[in-house]
Order: structure tokens, then sequence, then C-alpha cells
């Protein structure tokens, strides 16, 4: 259920028997030749494809997260963690209110993770609610199945490069980049991060075969499906 595609009526008809949403959660930052929206994109796709079977409804994704390390790549734009806090809050508020009592963040950034610590702290206030905060990409099979390919596949490079995230007019590479260090991502101001990375790959092999690319899809749609119907 889009909530792009759907009015006020669908949702107060679905509150009638149901009480879960999925929020995703994504980005906009540097990808080295995919699209800047690359963890919107893929947040808000795997939410999609995992929730339409079931009919959960959900909601647009939040396209800007917390990146402050790659902010020397133009394009990148950074919440600061009050911001994310308040704006997330904002929303389960409003999710809470109308009803909603199973709410699902999927999210497609590794730099929005701290934010699971504020999730803890909302459901403490809201002990009728249940929250979860599911990162796709790290899902015990998804994480299995991209390192028995490739161990230094990470921010980039072909985990994240899909049809939907390539851009016609920016190639991307050939080849397999050598892992960064990412501690080392973490301990420098942004464009002492910028000349570490270069092209902005944190690593691995930048393209896989189709068929590696459909499993990888594959996987990371059955385990946010898991997620949003399992173990309540």
């Amino acid at each position: 259920m889009d909530i792009s595609q759907s009015s006020w009526e669908d949702v107060e008809t679905y509150l009638q028997s149901n009480d879960c949403a999925v929020v995703p959660f994504g980005c906009t930052e540097q990808h080295g030749a995919l699209s800047l929206a690359t963890d919107t994109l893929l947040a808000h796709r795997v939410a999609l494809e995992a929730a339409a079977p079931l009919g959960i409804p959900v909601f647009p994704p939040l396209t800007y997260g917390i990146t402050p390390n790659l902010t020397a790549y133009p394009g990148t734009i950074s919440l600061r963690f009050e911001t994310a806090i308040a704006l997330l809050r904002d929303i389960l508020d409003g999710l809470y209110h109308q009803g909603f009592r199973r709410i699902v963040i999927v999210n497609g950034h590794g730099g929005n993770i701290p934010m699971e610590g504020f999730c803890r702290e909302w459901l403490a206030d809201h002990p009728k609610a249940r929250l979860r905060f599911h990162n796709w990409w790290l899902a015990a099979p998804v994480l299995d199945y991209i390192q028995s390919l490739d161990p230094d596949a990470s921010h980039a490079s072909w985990m994240e490069n899909f049809h939907f995230t390539r851009l016609p007019h920016r190639p991307v590479p050939t080849g397999h980049k050598p892992p960064v260090d990412p501690e080392h991502t973490k301990d420098r101001p942004p464009q002492a991060v910028r000349d570490l990375l270069g092209d902005g790959v944190f690593g691995g092999d930048y393209q896989r075969s189709q068929a590696e690319e459909d499993h990888l899809w594959s996987l990371g749609v059955e385990t946010t499906r898991a997620k949003i119907t399992d173990d309540w």
C-alpha cells in the first residue's frame, strides 16, 4: 500500500483492521558513479516490494540522513543528529496519534544506525507501541551472501549497484577497489575523507553479474518482509 497512491479514506479503512506501517529512511550522499539518492531509492523500493503482498502502508521515505563525513562531495546533504531526532520523533508521534502501533523503519544508510538508540527512547515513552529499526543490507542472509561473493564490498560498490541506482550518463567502472579502512573515514574531516576515498567507493567489486544482483535483491525483500510480519 503505497501512501503516495492512497487517500486518507484508504488509510482510515486500513486502520479499522490493522495497525502496522513502514517508514523508509534514506539519505542524499555521494555513491561514486551511482545516484546521490541511492540509499533512499534502496530503502523505499525494498520496503514497497516487501509490503506489497501484505497490503501494509509504506510512507514516503525520509530523503536526508546523517552523513557529515562525506559533505566534501557536492550534492551530499547531512542532517544534524538533533534535526534527525526531531524529524523522526514527529513522524513517529504522528503515526501513533493516527492509531498505528507497529512501525517498521526500513533504513538504507549506515550513518542513520545511531538513530536506533533514539527509537528505544521513543518506545519507553509509548509502551503500547512496537517499533523496529531494520537495516536491510545487514540482515544475516543478505550480509552473508554479500560477503560470500566479495568480503571487501562496502559503500557504493556492487552491493548498491542496481538498475534503479545507476545513471545512464555515468558509467560504473569495472574491476575491484581495495577496501578503505572505515575507521579512517571517522577520524578526519570531510575533505580528508574525500582525499582518502577518491571516487567515493569504500571498497569491493564495482559490478557483479545480473543473476547475483537479482539474488541479493530477492534476499533483501524477503528479509524485510519477515521483519514486517514476524514475531510481533
